[in-house]
């Protein structure tokens, strides 16, 4: 029976193993955290259904579980790789026919934008520490209290020259949107903000989300970057913004400020590229073979890609991607190429 490698335990990988599984292949995943999930384990509810994540992780964990064909190996790290055979970070090394490269994304840590006050001042907090907030089903500011007004800012971390993250994180405007909403059903007399750069709403049902924020929830959206926030003497927020539609500067004080983080390439692309003989993009994600027919195949055959791996995703294309890479991987091992002792130099 051959035998499949899955680095990362993502959404992704696990969708790409199940998969794999089915189509009557050994796999192992190789997942360097705790358990499998990824991201995912701590979001609350997806756009634009708001359908709980668990529902969506659990049956992901249903399809690993019930498969006798699929070993899951946690708290395992990769240190190189062939499409023969796979190094961890403690010297093992697991022979393969093929390895899937489903390692995901990293957050956009918001404590480099200084100017927004992330670590620095209270009640200025990230999407996800927010997600982690309606998981644990408390919400409120520092020390207690109801918010009254809350501005959420779109694409910190994304298209920005200053921290050479030039890319668009796809996510991050329907995801202000989502929690906008979710905040407003939380707080109906609150003021909510969303501060854009654009609204990208490309996807199915997005954009009806976004209507439904502004006509049912009446929350206001302003074209414009916050330059700066700083505490006020109540121990509220000032928020010193311009909004480019009008041309005029704007100072708002509000009690609650949430950045909308965006994905950032792993580190480990670097070494994916630099031991592996693999290829990066300029934004730092892995680079797929080409972009339509074989956009889950590395440069390198028999090394595959899933996922956020190679840009950022919603959970629906992560999900899509694993399945793709699984169908690229069969019929990758049914033409006999697993059997090819290439090799790149790990």
């Amino acid at each position: 029976m051959k035998h499949v490698i899955v680095i990362g335990g993502g959404i992704a990988g696990m969708q790409c193993a199940a998969e794999l599984a089915r189509g009557g292949v050994r796999v192992t995943i190789l997942e360097k955290q705790s358990d499998t999930g990824g991201k995912l384990r701590n979001w609350h509810k997806l756009f634009p259904s708001l359908t709980p994540a668990e529902e969506v992780l659990g049956g992901l964990n249903h399809a690993l579980k019930r498969s006798s064909e699929i070993e899951v190996r946690t708290g395992c790290e990769a240190a190189g790789v062939t499409p023969q055979r796979v190094t961890l970070a403690t010297g093992e090394e697991l022979e393969c026919d093929a390895v899937v490269v489903a390692t995901g994304f990293t957050l956009f840590d918001a404590r480099i934008k200084e100017e927004y006050g992330y670590g620095i001042y209270d009640n200025v907090i990230t999407s996800a520490d927010l997600e982690q907030m309606f998981n644990s089903g408390t919400v409120s500011m520092a020390g207690g209290g109801v918010p009254r007004r809350i501005a959420f800012l779109h694409c910190v971390g994304s298209r920005d020259e200053k921290v050479c993250q030039r890319h668009c994180s796809k996510v991050c405007c329907v995801t202000g949107v989502k929690q906008a909403m979710e905040m407003k059903e939380l707080f109906p007399s609150a003021d909510i903000f969303n501060f854009y750069m654009d609204i990208r709403m490309f996807g199915p049902g997005y954009e009806e989300m976004y209507r439904e924020a502004q006509q049912r929830c009446n929350i206001h959206f302003v074209r414009g970057r916050i330059s700066e926030v700083s505490p006020m003497i109540d121990g509220r927020l000032q928020i010193k913004a311009e909004d480019t539609l009008t041309g005029r500067p704007l100072k708002i004080g509000v009690d609650m400020l949430v950045l909308l983080i965006g994905m950032r390439a792993n580190d480990m692309n670097t070494v994916l590229e630099e031991r592996c003989g693999l290829k990066r993009q300029p934004s730092g994600f892995m680079q797929p073979r080409d972009q339509f027919l074989h956009n889950t195949e590395s440069n390198v055959p028999g090394i595959f890609y899933a996922g956020a791996v190679t840009a950022p995703k919603s959970v629906g294309e992560s999900l899509n991607e694993g399945t793709a890479a699984a169908r690229g991987v069969l019929d990758y091992l049914a033409a006999g190429e697993g059997s090819n002792k290439l090799t790149v130099a790990g």
